[in-house]
């Protein structure tokens, strides 16, 4: 807990009953210290800053608790004190405590304010503008600051001389600001006057009336104002001398003066205390050529006693820019046969010395291409002076390439000219002469030897190719057509090209007839595709080509073109093996006969063509092949002929179990097909006793049908893997063949598999028959319809019967009808 308590004091006075009375007052204020309730042995010790429990001020009396005041207090000597109180024993041990105490002293206005200065001279420049302060007065007062007893005023009590105005000067009362008045200001203005002494005033408490105060003497002198215009400086770019250099100097004949400096755009000057202006380093004049300098005389403030001064810095050029060249761009391309004079390009060299300047003024000269050696003119021509590159006599190529080198110089045409201090620079311009269509394409060969084709030549048969070849460059330029211009009124050739292509292919369309034209001239015609350069295309190049038809007498020819036939090693001589027929049945005038039947294995008949074994088949092994030609002539025209060839291959000699085929019982497959096979197994026993047992290759019959429905997988050496290929197979039953081979062996296995629908299980769906003993549907029937027919029948019989009773009691007499025996 901190008790803070504010105690006033005043300046002691002499007379003793105001010191009674400040200290009844004083008593009074003095606070009591919160001691414990309980009675409590031991002494009351006062502890605080700088002694004061030892010195005084302060002391407890120890029966009341009060905190006593024992000698006047001064607030500029300490404004605030911190004590202690705590209880102790005789022994020294703290009972209670220690208990914080802050004592506030209260300050009172007993302090009068003093100027800095007791007299202040300032000089004052004519042409201040009003309001703008030239001198700050300074005063303090020791009294608390924040207070009313420390808060000054400053006025103005006295002016002398008091012309022209009395009230030449304001003085702005809380700041202490001294400023000319709008009217000192205009009567300073118009003439020189002075100089003023000013009596002021310093005054505490405030706008109120009470208060301690103090004067001072404030000497005026008024100056003639310097602060005039400046001329424009000239400085020369580059300059080499001590930075910072003194370019001018402004002065402000009034006192208390800042000078400021602006610089539009910024730049490298600066300005001292004195007004001394610098320029601080070099300047480039291509980087800025002029600056605008607008120098201030302000007061500690920074308010501007009167308008600033300007001063335009030029920076004077030096030739230290040489000409600069354009970027080298793409080539500059001119068509050839370009007339001399035509306008090649333009050379433009950039110097950024002054503008009209002569460091800026740039001529041009042609280095290269040098004229060739015996051209009496040249190939390009340049104008010095604006840098046109125009075409000369020299006749130019195209795809000949030049590279222009043009020497840009300035002071008017320096590199030992008039000026040997100018700059150049060497400029580079790629020139390309432009290929354009001047050139007509022609046929390598304008007379093509003749040509002869089969009148059954087929269509798009290759006649000839011609070849065309075009002088110009441009590949746009050598783009060429191709047309029939004669010889072909009836559309049996057509042109073939190939896009961009330089050859056309003549080629045949439609069939040849001896009888109709036994040759053909043709003219082929061929032209640039693209505009020539001069008003109309010129003729085309042609290219003449002769086509002889021969006439064509039609050969034999074979029902095949290749045979082929499988037979066991031990077939025995004669045994026959297929027979090779015309095409047309009908034509029996051909003969036939063997060609490279080296082991002479085989004969043919020369008529009917059946080939046979000639004799056993010694040294043929199971698994080669014996590959003749078979020749076919006609008889009355042996020159017309034809062959194929005959493939025979060799197997082992079946055995007896191989010629009957074995049935492999299986269960179902589903169809549509699910994921079901039937397991086929190879003979269970090699009927070589040579060979031994598996393993086996499967593989499916050759019905292409059969080929088509299923698939056959190889398990392993001994069984093969039956499945469905198609999704749907008709439900029924099937006999698939398959042919089993080891070595040079061949087995056939009958399969039977049952297709069928099948349920979610995977069980056959199969159609419910008639159960034994029970009657078919038209059994049934007849049965039905005879039983109503046989009830009819007897209804019949049984209302005829009724009808002839009845008429046969209708009848007898009335008298011969018994009577009913009365009751």
């Amino acid at each position: 807990m901190v008790l803070s308590q504010i105690l006033t004091t005043r300046s002691l006075r002499p007379v003793l009953t105001m010191v009674l009375a400040w200290w009844w007052l004083l008593c009074l204020s003095i606070p009591q210290l919160p001691l414990p309730h309980e009675k409590a042995e031991g002494r009351i010790v006062l502890a605080g800053n700088s002694d004061v429990a030892s010195e005084g001020p302060f002391a407890v009396d120890t029966e009341s608790g009060f905190l006593l005041v024992t000698r006047a207090l001064d607030r500029e000597e300490q404004a605030q004190y911190q004590l202690q109180v705590t209880l102790e024993t005789e022994d020294g041990r703290v009972s209670w405590g220690p208990q914080p105490v802050r004592v506030h002293v209260k300050d009172e206005n007993d302090q009068v304010p003093h100027f800095s200065q007791a007299l202040y001279r300032v000089q004052l420049s004519q042409g201040t503008r009003p309001g703008v302060p030239f001198l700050f007065l300074e005063a303090s007062d020791e009294d608390e600051p924040g207070t009313a007893n420390s808060d000054l005023r400053f006025h103005i009590l006295n002016q002398a001389p008091a012309q022209p105005s009395p009230d030449m000067f304001q003085l702005e009362p809380r700041l202490g600001a001294l400023a000319l008045s709008p009217e000192g200001s205009t009567s300073l203005h118009q003439a020189l006057q002075g100089p003023y002494q000013l009596l002021v005033q310093a005054k505490d408490m405030g706008d109120q009336v009470s208060g301690y105060q103090t004067t001072a003497i404030v000497d005026i002198s008024v100056a003639e104002s310097t602060w005039t215009a400046l001329d424009p400086v000239h400085l020369a770019e580059n300059l080499k001398v001590l930075y910072p250099h003194n370019i001018a100097q402004v002065l402000w004949s009034g006192g208390n003066v800042c000078y400021h400096l602006e610089t539009q755009p910024p730049g490298p000057f600066d300005v001292d205390a004195e007004g001394r202006l610098y320029v601080t380093g070099e300047l480039d004049r291509e980087a800025q050529a002029e600056y605008l300098l607008q120098v201030r005389a302000q007061n500690p403030r920074g308010e501007d006693y009167t308008e600033p001064l300007e001063l335009r810095v030029v920076v004077m050029d030096e030739n230290d820019n040489a000409p600069v060249c354009p970027p080298s761009g793409p080539p500059v391309g001119i068509p050839e046969l370009s007339p001399p004079g035509t306008k090649v390009t333009s050379v433009s060299a950039e110097d950024a010395d002054a503008p009209g300047s002569l460091n800026s003024h740039v001529v041009y000269r042609l280095l290269s291409p040098e004229p060739e050696e015996g051209a009496e003119e040249p190939a390009f021509q340049l104008d010095s002076t604006s840098g046109h590159v125009t075409l000369g006599a020299a006749p130019l190529q195209a795809g000949q390439h030049f590279l222009l080198q043009v020497l840009a110089s300035d002071l008017g045409g320096a590199e030992g000219g008039e000026y040997p201090d100018g700059l150049s620079s060497t400029c580079a311009v790629t020139v390309t002469v432009l290929d354009i269509n001047d050139h007509a394409p022609e046929f390598t060969t304008s007379q093509v030897e003749p040509i002869c084709l089969p009148e059954d030549a087929e269509p798009g048969t290759l006649v000839a190719t011609l070849t065309a070849a075009d002088a110009d460059l441009e590949p746009a330029f050598r783009l060429m057509d191709f047309a029939m211009e004669a010889g072909n009124a009836e559309g049996i050739f057509g042109l073939d090209r190939k896009p961009d292509s330089n050859e056309v292919q003549l080629r045949l369309l439609k069939k040849l007839s001896y009888e109709a034209a036994p040759n053909h001239e043709l003219v082929v015609v061929v032209l640039s595709a693209a505009e020539p350069p001069g008003p109309g295309p010129g003729p085309g190049a042609t290219a003449t080509v002769t086509v002889l038809v021969e006439r064509v007498v039609p050969g034999p020819q074979l029902d095949q073109q290749s045979y082929a036939a499988s037979i066991p090693v031990s077939t025995p001589a004669g045994s026959p093996l297929l027979t090779i027929r015309s095409l047309d049945p009908q034509n029996t005038s051909l003969r036939f006969s063997l060609v490279n039947d080296s082991k002479g294995w085989l004969s043919i008949e020369e008529v009917s063509g059946k080939v046979l074994t000639a004799r056993a088949l010694q040294g043929a092994q199971p698994g080669d092949r014996y590959t003749v030609l078979v020749e076919a002539r006609k008889e009355d025209k042996p020159a017309l002929s034809t062959s194929a060839t005959l493939v025979i291959h060799f197997m082992k000699g079946p055995s007896a179990s191989a010629l009957t085929p074995t049935l492999v019982p299986t269960p179902h497959l589903c169809t549509p097909r699910q994921d079901h096979g039937v397991v086929v197994s190879g003979p269970s026993k090699d009927p070589d006793p040579a060979g031994g047992h598996g393993p086996y290759s499967f593989a499916l019959g050759p019905n292409p049908t059969v080929q088509r429905d299923w698939r056959l997988w190889a398990l392993n050496g001994s069984h093969a893997y039956l499945t469905l290929a198609l999704h749907w197979v008709e439900p029924r039953e099937h006999i698939i063949p398959v042919v089993v081979s080891h070595e040079a062996q061949l087995w056939q296995l009958q399969v039977r598999v049952i297709v069928c629908r099948c349920n979610v299980g995977g069980q056959c769906l199969r159609k419910v028959g008639r159960m034994k003993g029970m009657p078919t549907k038209l059994a049934a029937v007849g049965t039905l319809v005879g039983t109503l027919a046989v009830i009819g029948f007897l209804l019949i019989l049984i209302f005829a019967h009724l009808s002839l009773a009845r008429k046969k009691d209708l009848d007898q007499p009335v008298d011969s009808m018994p009577l009913k025996a009365g009751v």
